[in-house]
């Protein structure tokens, strides 16, 4: 339907990702980072000290959850072993994608 969307996707979601195993110091952090970019989401992959990554990521619902899928592909660099993920409307507040 041109210009118009029925999907409920409009109103923008924050992904809160919490992804664990080897993902600290194999470029996991830059990989999410380039798809978060490519699907068009704002936010940020971060290094917790206890070895997992956490991922926020802000915008359409479809573009979450095609990352939230990217993220538990096998195919990222490391080893993911699991992704604990939340939901919520999205806040803005970020600008573009970082690493931290």
């Amino acid at each position: 339907m041109a210009g118009g969307d029925i999907s409920g996707d409009a109103d923008p979601v924050r992904l809160s990702a919490w992804v664990h195993g080897l993902v600290q110091g194999v470029g996991f952090r830059w990989w999410t980072r380039s798809r978060a970019l490519e699907l068009g989401l704002t936010g940020q992959a971060t290094n917790a000290a206890d070895g997992r990554v956490h991922v926020i990521a802000e915008g359409r619902r479809a573009a979450a959850d095609r990352l939230l899928a990217l993220l538990r592909s096998g195919e990222t660099p490391g080893r993911v072993d699991l992704v604990v993920e939340s939901w919520e409307p999205g806040r803005g507040g970020f600008t573009g994608f970082v690493e931290r």
